[in-house]
């Protein structure tokens, strides 16, 4: 009995523990009752509840930090260092091995493969100048990277340049992206900005609407917009070959979302491969969505997510996400003088990745002001762009501060 007792999970609990589990069931409560964002939401809080179970032996942390003793190997140069994933095999738990698919950079891509699916370019194709809302709202992403730096200048908290790039990216209200990026530039944050990244998505109708309203006239808010015109089959096909294509050459390392993206939206646009695109919009969507939560959240221990850079991590997000609607809004405002009244700037909010929540919100907002509105399709446009802006701004963010 006694030997029991002293291996019981009990004999290992700490207050972080305590208070990472009391967390959890925050999440829990905002994904179950509030609803935000519960397909991932909820396995990031279960996650982050297994791995502060003292004993479990489901995720190890210092398996992934590259700095203690004996966890690196050299390479065949001696100039670079790297996990021992020989190691994570023999000694790891069962998340340590799911927690694979993140770090090889797996999981998020094939999200995207499923996106695409689902997804209809044909509102961006009919309107391409939402391509130019789509890229002003990536703006707050590298605004808050700058903000950052500052935040590190001034003492109050201490980030790299690789950790303010992850920060950054919460702007871009794209889970999968901020997730991607995270695993390659700043991993031990990855909880943290996980959680922010998805709990701002969710928030968008809450978020939104005041930075909307503050920017825009009544007049600019009330402005109908002509039908779209109908988009052929041939013309999403190309596109979708073609930004493949053009992103991959422009910045290389945003080819593995972009990719994703695109093959998952020409298997739909093509019409001959209906069974890969409901496993890619059900079976394989719903699976990564399970792995990619449930080890994200394992990645919040204790001693990462219990810190003051946590906080600065939430507020800089914060900023983030309405930095970048405010610019996308802001431009939509330039086109409504441009356009002559024809534009109705609202639209330009949807930029953000949030698909197809932040389009919604422009059509909520626009019909507040004028009933007869109906901004929905146009605002898909900016929306779906949002979508491969931010995963390109990954791309230059990735490209420039380094694997």
């Amino acid at each position: 009995m006694k030997v029991l007792v002293e291996k019981s999970g009990f004999m290992g609990l700490t207050w972080q523990n305590i208070v990472m589990i009391l967390i959890s069931f925050v999440l829990f409560y905002l994904a179950i009752v509030k609803q935000y964002e519960p397909l991932l939401m909820l396995p990031i809080a279960f996650g982050m509840l297994l791995t502060n179970l003292p004993l479990t032996g489901l995720y190890h942390a210092y398996l992934w930090n590259p700095t203690d003793n004996g966890l690196l190997v050299e390479t065949a140069t001696m100039t670079k260092m790297s996990l021992d994933y020989g190691r994570v095999l023999h000694e790891g738990g069962l998340l340590d091995l799911l927690y694979l698919g993140v770090k090889l950079g797996i999981y998020p891509p094939l999200i995207f493969l499923g996106i695409g699916s689902m997804t209809d370019f044909g509102p961006l194709i009919a309107n391409p100048k939402s391509f130019l809302l789509g890229a002003a709202a990536q703006g707050g992403i590298f605004f808050t990277f700058l903000g950052a730096c500052v935040v590190n200048l001034t003492g109050f908290a201490e980030f790299t340049l690789k950790e303010a790039g992850s920060i950054a990216i919460i702007g871009g209200a794209d889970g999968p992206t901020a997730i991607y990026l995270t695993s390659k530039l700043a991993p031990h944050l990855l909880g943290s900005i996980a959680v922010a990244a998805y709990s701002y998505m969710a928030l968008v109708p809450v978020i939104q609407p005041p930075i909307m309203k503050l920017l825009t006239t009544e007049k600019e808010r009330s402005v109908k917009m002509g039908q779209l015109r109908q988009v052929s089959k041939l013309e999403k096909v190309v596109f979708a070959v073609a930004v493949t294509v053009i992103v991959s050459l422009i910045v290389p390392d945003a080819g593995s979302l972009v990719g994703m993206l695109m093959l998952g939206n020409l298997m739909k646009e093509s019409g001959v491969c209906d069974r890969l695109v409901k496993t890619a919009q059900n079976e394989l969507m719903n699976i990564i969505t399970i792995f990619l939560g449930v080890t994200v959240g394992a990645t919040a221990v204790a001693e990462n997510f219990l810190s003051p850079e946590t906080l600065f991590i939430i507020v800089l997000g914060l900023i983030a996400f309405s930095v970048g609607t405010a610019c996308g809004v802001l431009l939509g405002k330039l086109m409504y003088v441009i356009s002559g009244g024809k534009i109705n700037p609202l639209i330009g909010s949807a930029g953000v990745s949030a698909v197809p929540m932040a389009a919604r919100v422009s059509q909520k907002v626009g019909q507040q002001t004028n009933p007869s509105n109906f901004l929905l399709m146009h605002a898909m446009g900016p929306n779906v762009a949002g979508v491969i802006g931010s995963a390109v701004a990954a791309g230059v963010l990735l490209s420039v501060l380094g694997k």
